[in-house]
């Protein structure tokens, strides 16, 4: 394949926050389309907004990056033929193109100063005009303008743009976009402070590390035609465009932290599986020609075709992303289970730091029966409470109603004096017991069952009793930091609770 052939996209994140999960997106349909085609994925960090960008948000995004399992052919952290790859570092390389543009003519200095930009932004509205650029220093001599430098003038560099005609492109995801010239101006290239403005450096970053396609948001489609008059000004081809519809919440509105966790970091720390939010945002305006939904990443680069990106916003929706990761969830194997689970239980005071091999080998086995049905590993610890807290003081309104019950009183009276006097408790003595309580009162059915759970969880609901028992009972006997009371204890409190 000849060099010019090779398809090479870039992911050009700014260093000022962490990745929302709209970028994310952009992030990995880019990734898709490079590894599907056999291309180039390039990182490069637009750090230029020097007031925000942090050190720290570049290697946070360089870590969001990589969880989710994206890598990078050429970047700030690995190198590569086209560098260097931040753009704090490539300020000789806009300065050398802005002097080109300005000596050809194609550009000139800006000596108005923002309150006089602000007066004819306001006169353009009161007439009825949009607010571009009058034009007003358009005719200063490259010459003249120096001397004004020279002598302490400070002045802008904008592009000179025609006064007519329209900016034609065909995007890959919404067809045919024109905009007319007149409503674009002459764009600032160049600020005052001699750094360069978002339009202007990326293009020179995308023309100098040969991008031939350019995959982003829908949010940046104005700024393409300001691009494009760029690319001809300097006499380059200009890339392939596709601009991808924004990510809105279930309201319609753009998706913020008003609607629940929005950056890669939250959802990490949520417990939500890097394959799965992969998974859930290729969906975010795609979807897959064989209708299967549980994909891994090989099977998205396999499948991914960005001719099936849809125009229309993409909606996030929790619910699909939970389900996802509850699909994922079970793929995994049952040490890999344990080992996502342990953060989050060790930050509950559940688990020490040093686990012995038989506590390691239990709390596999509970972490295996317990994660069925919980959408994200931070709620996993919610699940372990109803082996590790047993208080029938904070037992809730449900099953405080089924105890209430004569019925209920009578089972847990046969149960409790059936049990006073064991020294040990497994699920075949329970079976046991319950079986002589069903013959003795002829109660049965939920009737029976119901207060026996609720004496030995404390909860109208949870784990099967079968699956329960067994956990709670070898729990018990491993000398966990915050202990489990075993079903002996767990009957005698409830006894004592209920004054029988």
């Amino acid at each position: 394949m000849k060099t010019e052939d090779i398809i090479r996209v870039r992911f050009a994140p700014s260093p000022t926050g962490y990745i929302h999960v709209g970028n994310a997106r952009t992030a990995l349909f880019n990734w898709l389309f490079a590894r599907q085609k056999g291309g180039v994925f390039v990182l490069r960090v637009e750090d230029t907004d020097i007031e925000r960008s942090r050190e720290e948000y570049e290697h946070n995004l360089i870590q969001d990056l990589r969880w989710l399992g994206l890598d990078w052919d050429e970047g700030p952290d690995v190198g590569g033929d086209f560098g260097p790859y931040r753009q704090s570092e490539r300020l000789e390389l806009y300065h050398k193109y802005a002097d080109q543009l300005l000596e050809e003519g194609k550009a000139y200095y800006c000596f108005c100063t923002a309150e006089e930009l602000e007066n004819q932004r306001q006169a353009a509205l009161a007439e009825g005009r949009m607010p571009v650029y009058s034009g007003r220093c358009r005719n200063i001599g490259l010459e003249e303008a120096r001397r004004r430098l020279a002598a302490g003038e400070e002045a802008a560099i904008r592009l000179k743009v025609p006064e007519e005609g329209l900016v034609q492109f065909e995007d890959l995801v919404r067809g045919l976009v024109e905009f007319d010239l007149k409503l674009i101006g002459d764009p600032i290239i160049v600020r005052s402070n001699r750094m360069p403005a978002y339009n202007y450096a990326v293009v020179i970053d995308d023309a100098l590390m040969n991008i031939t396609h350019v995959i982003r948001g829908e949010d940046h489609v104005s700024n393409t035609p300001r691009q494009i008059l760029l690319y001809g000004a300097l006499g380059w081809k200009q890339p392939v465009f596709a601009h991808l519809s924004m990510v809105m919440g279930q309201d319609n509105t753009r998706l913020s932290k008003r609607h629940g966790a929005t950056s890669v970091d939250q959802f990490r720390r949520d417990g939500i599986l890097a394959e799965a939010l992969c998974n859930y945002l290729s969906f975010l305006g795609w979807s897959p020609p064989e209708g299967n939904e549980v994909l891994r990443l090989e099977e998205l680069v396999r499948l991914f075709d960005l001719g099936r990106v849809s125009r229309s916003a993409a909606i996030f929706d929790y619910d699909k992303l939970h389900w996802l990761n509850r699909q994922h969830i079970r793929l995994l194997t049952s040490e890999k289970k344990l080992e996502l689970a342990l953060p989050y239980l060790r930050e509950a005071g559940l688990v020490g730091e040093e686990l012995s091999p038989s506590q390691q080998d239990w709390l596999k086995r509970a972490v295996e029966i317990l994660i069925e049905g919980v959408d994200k590993f931070s709620l996993l610890p919610q699940k372990f409470s109803l082996l590790f807290d047993f208080d029938p003081e904070r037992m809730d309104d449900e099953a405080r109603e089924i105890i209430r019950s004569a019925s209920a009183r009578k089972v847990l009276a046969a149960f409790i004096q059936k049990t006073s006097e064991l020294k040990e408790f497994d699920y075949e003595i329970f079976a046991g017991i319950t079986g002589a309580i069903k013959k003795e009162t002829g109660i049965k059915g939920k009737d029976l069952f119901h207060p026996l759970r609720v004496a030995l969880t404390a909860r109208a609901s949870g784990l099967e009793l079968d699956r329960l028992i067994p956990l709670v009972e070898e729990g018990a006997r491993l000398g966990f930091p915050r202990k489990i009371k075993s079903c002996l204890e767990r009957v005698r409190e409830i006894s004592s609770f209920l004054n029988l």
